[in-house]
C-alpha cells in the first residue's frame, strides 16, 4: 500500500494537502462531496461501500492541513477531495476523482492524480484509463498535462445527463521484463 504524502497546493487558504487511504469514517464527506460534484450521476451510500469491498481497488482522500480552523476539533482535518483506481491485473481504470469546489484549482487534484499514477506504477500497470466528460476543460487540461491523450468518445456515458466522455489513456513505462500490453 503507499503511504501517505504531502503535497503543497498552490497557496491560498490551507496551503497543503495530506493524502492517505480512504476509510468508511470518510463515507459521509465523500457522498457530500459526490452529490456536489455529479449531482444526480452521484456514488451513493451502497455504491460507494461495493466499491471500496471490490477485488483491485485503492482509494485516498486529500486532507487539508488546517490547524488554524476553531470548528475542527483537535488532529481533524477536513477532507477536500477523494480518488480511486481498480487495477485488472494489466492495466489501472481511474474510477473517480473528485476536488470540493472551494478546494479546485489548487492543486489538489493534481496531487491526487499523481498518488493514483505512482500507485499504478507500482502495481506495475502498463497504463491509465480513464473516462472525462468532454465539456469538462479544467480536468481535460489537467489529464492531458500529465500526458493522457484521448482515444476514443463514450457516447451517453454520463447518466442521466445524457452526455459523452473521452476515454483516455497513459502508458506507463514498462517493469522490468515485461512487456507492454
Amino acid at each position: 500500500m503507499a503511504q501517505p504524502a504531502m503535497a503543497t497546493t498552490d497557496g491560498g487558504e490551507g496551503g497543503e494537502v495530506r493524502l492517505r487511504d480512504l476509510r468508511s469514517s470518510d463515507f459521509d464527506r465523500v457522498l457530500e462531496l459526490e452529490r456536489r460534484l455529479f449531482g444526480a450521476g452521484a456514488w451513493t451510500y451502497g455504491m460507494l461501500a461495493d466499491e471500496l469491498a471490490a477485488l483491485g481497488r485503492w482509494y485516498v482522500v486529500a486532507e487539508a492541513d488546517r490547524a488554524d480552523d476553531p470548528t475542527l476539533t483537535v488532529g481533524q482535518r477536513p477532507v477536500v477531495g477523494y480518488a480511486g483506481l481498480w487495477f485488472d491485473g494489466d492495466v489501472t481504470q481511474v474510477m473517480t476523482i473528485g476536488v470540493d469546489p472551494a478546494w479546485q484549482r489548487r492543486g489538489v487534484g493534481r496531487a491526487l492524480m499523481e498518488a493514483l499514477i505512482a500507485r499504478s506504477v507500482e502495481l506495475g500497470a502498463a497504463a491509465v484509463l480513464l473516462e472525462v466528460r468532454v465539456d469538462n476543460a479544467p480536468a481535460l487540461a489537467m489529464y492531458e498535462g500529465f500526458g493522457f491523450e484521448r482515444i476514443g468518445v463514450r457516447r451517453r456515458y454520463y447518466q442521466p445527463e445524457d452526455k459523452d466522455a473521452y476515454t483516455m489513456r497513459l502508458l506507463l513505462e514498462p517493469a522490468a521484463g515485461r512487456e507492454p500490453a
